[in-house]
Parts: C-alpha cells; structure tokens; sequence
C-alpha cells in the first residue's frame, strides 16, 4: 500500500469536494482551493521533497493526476501546467533558479505555460515571441494564445526566439507590461482558467531566464511538452474512471422495461468497452510512467503514444457513458457531460491527434 499517494488523494478528495460541477457551470475556479492544493504540494507532486514537493515517481504522480481528473479536468489542467512549469524549471533551471522558483511552485503559487501564439499552434516553428538580454534583464515581447490556468498564475513560463536559437524565462504576471484576456466559453476544461497574453517589452531579472537558452526551439519545447503529454494521458484515464463509475452506477439503478439498465445485454455491452478503455489507457500510461521514472530513450515516444490512445479512449468512452445515462447525462454540469466536452479538448491539447499520429509515423519509420 502506498500510504502517501492515499493521503495526497484523501486531500484531493477533500479540496475539491463535490464542487466540480459548480465551477465549470461558472467557468471559474476560485483560488483558495487551487492555493491549498498548491501548497500540499499536490499540483507538481514529483518535485522533492527537499524543494516543498512529495517526491513522487511519475507513476504515482500519474495515479495522482487521474485521481484529480476523475474529480475535476479543469483542475487537472492546472494541475498539469504547474507540473510543466516544475519540470521545465528541475530540467533546465541552475541551482538557484531550482531553489527559488520550486519552492514558490509548491508554496502556493500558481504557474501556467505560454507556447502557442495566434499563428504558431501546433507549428510551433513559426513562434514569434522575442526574448532579448539587456544588461542584467531580459526583454520578452510577443502575444501568447490558450495559455491555461493564465487566469490563475503568478507565474508564466514563456517561451520564445532567443538569438539563433529558443528559450524560456519565467515572467511575474504581475511585470509592468503583462496582459491578459479571458477566453470564454471554452468547450472543455472551462474553468481551467484560458487567457490569451499580450506581453509589450516586460522586463525581468536575467536570473529568470533558464538555462538552455539559445539551444533549438523543438528541443526546449518537446523537453516541456514530453510531460504535459504525460499528464494529460494520466487525466484521461480519470476522466474514464469518472465515466465507468456514473455508467455502472445508473446502470444498476435505473429500470427499463422493468429491468434494471444492468440486465440489458447492450447496456453491459457499452459497460465492457468502457472497462476496456479505461484497463488499455492506465496500462500505456504506466509504461510511459516507467520509461519517465527509468531515464529510457523511449520516454518521448511512450507519452505520446501514453497521449494519443489515452485522449482517443477518453472521447470515445465518454460519449459511451452519455449514451448509457441517456437524458440524465446530457445535462450541463453532469459528471459525464463534462467528461464528454473535456475529452474531445484532450483530443487536441499537447498535441492534436493528426501531430500525435506523424509523430509516431516518423518515430516508426525511422525519420523522427
């Protein structure tokens, strides 16, 4: 039994309550329970312990996340950004930018990730923030798009054009210069707190500005990425483990025709295959797990196969559980409902399944 991944779910459990439903009908999460979870460490779990975190594997950090995800997805994806944000600054920050920024991350405060501008989305080639060094400063200019939980952040992490080269610097939201606007009405995750960033010459520390710095764009990004794919995977099977337990539940408690749902040979059908779903995406995402946790060269290819299969079963398996709940889970704020309109957002974040899928078509032919 693994006692500190239980009492971190326990406290999940307890912070998030049954308000879920709540904040995505008001698109709006407020920051106290995001605060607490921030500072139990539970948003960035595999940072150590020694910088606030818990100094979880990947493995039972991804156990962690599917258990936020099975409450709510748009915690999960301020969950998963916080995450990102760690990992960027554990890989490529220096001592005492870990020092500095892990401990603020597993304090309380709140980051998000600035990749994706209006014409650089999954092109990320085509990136057009500019990162300069002046002196002991550096400059950042551009115009961020869909940064999830910005809404939320004290912190962002951006990335941009750095000379020849790429980088990533941490940017204070609340740097003279930095502006944000609200995305409503997002499909899925829709108190997952989007913004779109406008950033006119901020200025920050040189000591902000990571390590890495001038290396390639690809490189530094699919680095950050590798475990945002990871994490949305892991949400995934959340939001299925959500789904199978709604759909046995009305099952075996709603009557048809005098029988209850649970008797019905299509129903156990659709029941089967979101068994399956949820079995096939748990066991992906804990080879990718062990691929993170092991160092193994395999690591970027297993989450985005951990990504793409997990985010395919997720919408697949959440419309199975709208269809089994029938009205009942086409209504707003419904746990399955929810599911069904976060899910297909899973299709498309970290990576759009057609990405997902030239990704691993190189990677098998020998050309990635």
């Amino acid at each position: 039994m693994n006692e500190r991944l239980d009492d971190a779910r326990t406290d999940v459990a307890k912070i998030i309550g049954d308000q879920a439903g709540e904040w995505d009908m008001a698109g709006l999460i407020p920051l106290e329970p995001l605060r607490q979870l921030g500072a139990k460490g539970l948003l960035c779990a595999e940072v150590a312990e020694s910088a606030g975190g818990l100094g979880f594997s990947s493995q039972d950090n991804g156990e962690l996340i599917a258990h936020i995800g099975e409450h709510c997805g748009s915690v999960r994806s301020v969950a998963t950004c916080q995450g990102m944000a760690a990992w960027t600054v554990r890989r490529f920050g220096d001592a005492g930018q870990r020092a500095t920024f892990l401990r603020r991350l597993t304090g309380g405060e709140l980051a998000a990730m600035a990749f994706s501008e209006p014409g650089a989305g999954s092109d990320l080639s085509a990136m057009r923030t500019e990162i300069v060094a002046d002196g002991d400063t550096v400059v950042v200019s551009g115009h961020k798009v869909w940064v999830t939980g910005a809404k939320y952040a004290d912190l962002l992490v951006v990335f941009g054009r750095f000379g020849v080269g790429a980088a990533a610097v941490v940017v204070p939201t609340s740097a003279p210069g930095v502006r944000l606007e609200n995305v409503p009405g997002a499909l899925g995750c829709r108190a997952g707190g989007h913004a779109n960033v406008r950033l006119d010459a901020v200025r920050v520390p040189v000591a902000n500005l990571l390590r890495g710095a001038g290396q390639p764009l690809g490189w530094l990004v699919t680095t950050a990425l590798t475990y945002g794919r990871l994490s949305v995977a892991w949400g995934c099977v959340g939001i299925l483990r959500a789904c199978l337990r709604a759909a046995t539940t009305h099952a075996t408690s709603r009557k048809q025709f005098g029988q209850l749902l649970a008797d019905h040979q299509m129903i156990r059908r659709h029941i089967a295959e979101l068994l399956v779903a949820e079995q096939v995406a748990t066991r992906v995402c804990e080879h990718a797990s062990r691929c993170w946790d092991a160092g193994s060269p395999e690591m970027v290819t297993a989450s985005v196969v951990a990504k793409h299969v997990a985010a395919g079963h997720a919408a697949t398996g959440s419309s199975t559980a709208v269809q089994v709940l029938g009205s009942a889970g086409v209504l707003d704020g419904h746990v399955v409902a929810r599911a069904y309109r976060d899910a297909k957002l899973m299709e498309i974040i970290e990576g759009s399944n057609e990405i997902s899928q030239l990704m691993l078509a190189d990677h098998a032919l020998g050309t990635s």
